[in-house]
């Protein structure tokens, strides 16, 4: 099975370049799933439901969230009712919304775990204990388990990583907008890449005006960010997993500026 996974949508260019370029990818890469990281994807906060609705109709099967997630509050009820829409698990008992889905993909069962990481975010649930529960909650049920870990530091990542290895077929960090040169597969067979990067506003700091970063930086006043215009950049990764033992074969960077 070979599925896709986008790094953080931001913003209209963001939604512009899957809406471009996810057809034709889908095709030269022959995909079976394509997942999206959509915590990002409205104004470069949140997501809405019209724009939830705009991604799948793209060509998204399954879109994560992250630290942005409850940002547009109509989002709320929606994320209840739609079940291609992963929040992070590690979120309190009661919290809207699923940290797992479980989906048919041509008669095979895949499973998409989020989670958010604690350093240097809000302080939420144990994401390794989380990951515990979730996979002990998914049981015999399907061997192809992807997680998407929305986090901050790169030793958070990698331990996560190193802590699912040979337990799920893929563990992709979201979150920090750059695509990182380190993805590989594990010794016991699972997938893992730091940072699938960004799709949005490719002349950006991560996404918003290089010079409302600058007058950031420079004045340290408060200043209001809004999402940079032009050109965009498609970042994801691509791999291929074994249907019958959730091993990963292979795991490769795709990145395109338009």
């Amino acid at each position: 099975m070979r599925i896709l996974m986008i790094g953080d949508i931001v913003g209209r260019p963001g939604r512009r370049a899957v809406k471009e370029q996810l057809q034709t990818i889908r095709q030269e890469l022959n995909l079976d799933m394509i997942i999206a990281n959509a915590e990002n994807a409205a104004g470069g906060n949140g997501i809405t439901p019209d724009i939830a609705k705009d991604l799948f109709n793209y060509g998204v099967d399954v879109m994560t969230m992250g630290n942005h997630v409850w940002d547009k509050k109509d989002i709320i009820p929606y994320i209840d009712k739609e079940s291609r829409i992963v929040r992070p698990a590690n979120y309190p008992p009661g919290t809207p919304g699923s940290g797992l889905g479980i989906y048919n993909i041509n008669g095979i069962e895949v499973a998409v775990i989020n989670l958010s990481g604690r350093v240097y975010l809000s302080t939420l649930d144990c994401p390794f204990t989380m990951a515990d529960n979730l996979l002990e909650k998914i049981g015999d049920r399907t061997k192809i388990i992807l997680v998407d870990f929305h986090a901050e530091a790169t030793s958070e990542k990698v331990a996560l990583g190193w802590y699912l290895d040979g337990k799920v077929s893929l563990v992709a960090g979201t979150h920090t907008h750059i695509q990182t040169a380190d993805e590989r597969i594990l010794p016991e067979g699972t997938a893992y890449i730091t940072d699938i990067g960004m799709t949005g506003p490719a002349d950006s700091v991560l996404g918003v005006k290089t010079d409302l970063v600058l007058q950031k930086f420079l004045t340290q006043m408060p200043v209001r960010f809004e999402v940079a215009d032009g050109a965009y950049q498609f970042n994801a990764v691509v791999v291929e997993v074994n249907e019958n033992t959730g091993r990963s074969l292979s795991i490769e960077r795709v990145s395109n500026i338009e």
